[in-house]
């Protein structure tokens, strides 16, 4: 089956989802080429609209950018919490939290790119969008840290260093060239064990 957004269309959408198309088509586009080397007309023709109807749903490139991130943050999030909400017990939790990111940025190679690719961070309002995400989903995790003793800092600094690996590790498998599949499910798996063993050893003492 071929993706639409991959495909020109002349066709008259709604509104909704003419937004929707454009979104996916710069999805792509940014992830392929950069931030910076992507521009409207790029994304304009690679969606077989013309620049004036791109300028009506996104005032900017910056715009769109923006509006991109935060769309696919709320897909990570959404992820992220179906995934947890099945999950019984911290350790299950975490671990279900952190296999959900994994197979999300597998599966999602363009959408992951997009967010945490290093060219895509030049620029500070654009880092700033992609901080958003990162502290979206370090609010998530920081949730499932139950270690007494620990301010609510402490667990933000530790949801951090818990996220930073899942990108990691993440980054690493897609720049090696793999892809999702069992491989990838069975990977994905052993380092959210990592993930919980280093959780379960942090011990404050009173």
């Amino acid at each position: 089956m071929t993706d639409t957004a991959d495909r020109p269309t002349s066709l008259r959408l709604p509104a909704a989802e003419r937004r929707r198309q454009l979104l996916d088509v710069a999805r792509h586009a940014f992830a392929e080429r950069g931030y910076h080397d992507t521009s409207m007309n790029d994304v304009a023709e690679a969606a077989g609209v013309t620049k004036p109807v791109l300028y009506q749903h996104f005032a900017s490139k910056k715009a769109l950018y923006q509006e991109l991130v935060d769309d696919l943050g709320a897909g990570l999030e959404g992820a992220i919490v179906a995934a947890v909400a099945e999950a019984d017990g911290p350790r299950q939790q975490v671990e279900a939290g952190f296999r959900a990111y994994f197979r999300w940025a597998i599966n999602e190679g363009a959408a992951f790119r997009v967010l945490f690719a290093d060219r895509n961070r030049t620029d500070r309002e654009l880092a700033a969008a992609v901080a958003k995400v990162e502290s979206m989903v370090a609010d998530r995790v920081a949730s499932l840290i139950l270690v007494e003793g620990l301010s609510d800092d402490e667990r933000h600094v530790l949801a951090y260093g818990v996220v930073g690996l899942a990108e990691s590790t993440s980054r690493h498998w897609l720049r090696l060239g793999l892809g999702p599949g069992a491989d990838a499910d069975e990977f994905a798996d052993m380092v959210a064990q990592l993930a919980w063993s280093g959780l379960r050893g942090v011990n404050r003492s009173s």
